[in-house]
């Protein structure tokens, strides 16, 4: 080999990899964890303020109803329609959504988070009404069957 005609060692080379190596893995871990800690960050701003939170009587949820269908896999997706309105006289730019489900006993048997107005959709102009659609892979075994109840747990004008 013409390394050890250079006088540079197998183990220095292992040394020299395993350096890099470590090197790469902990400006992987950096970024990661720099990348998560902005995701915090940004999720500590959805506590609503008592403005926002005043305005939460002025959504309204109607027409929800449930329905299952099989994709093309052959597994089963259930869905929730229903449609938003905005009774207000503000712009909601960001809505989240909090829907419960429950069992046959009205125990929660889940809660979900949905976004039927968010940043890549249009706002929600005061008076406006929307249709959303919120898809669910798997759903509790004992879930009623019933449209879970929704409430406001964020928005932004």
């Amino acid at each position: 080999m013409r390394f050890k005609d250079q006088g540079i060692s197998t183990v220095y080379i292992i040394l020299v990899v395993a350096v890099v190596m470590v090197a790469l893995t902990a400006a992987v871990v950096l970024v990661w964890h720099s990348h998560v800690a902005a995701e915090l960050s940004a999720d500590a701003s959805i506590i609503p303020t008592e403005e926002q939170k005043a305005y939460f009587p002025q959504i309204e949820i109607t027409d929800a109803h449930m329905s299952a269908a099989e994709n093309f896999l052959g597994a089963s997706m259930t869905y929730l329609d229903a449609r938003v309105r905005n009774k207000g006289t503000k712009t909601v730019r960001r809505l989240d959504l909090e829907l419960t489900f429950v069992d046959m006993l009205n125990q929660v048997v889940l809660r979900e988070r949905a976004q039927p107005v968010m940043r890549r959709s249009p706002p929600l102009k005061p008076g406006e009404s929307r249709a959303f659609r919120v898809t669910f892979e798997h759903m509790p075994v004992d879930w009623n069957q019933a449209a879970p109840t929704m409430n406001p747990a964020y928005l932004q004008f």
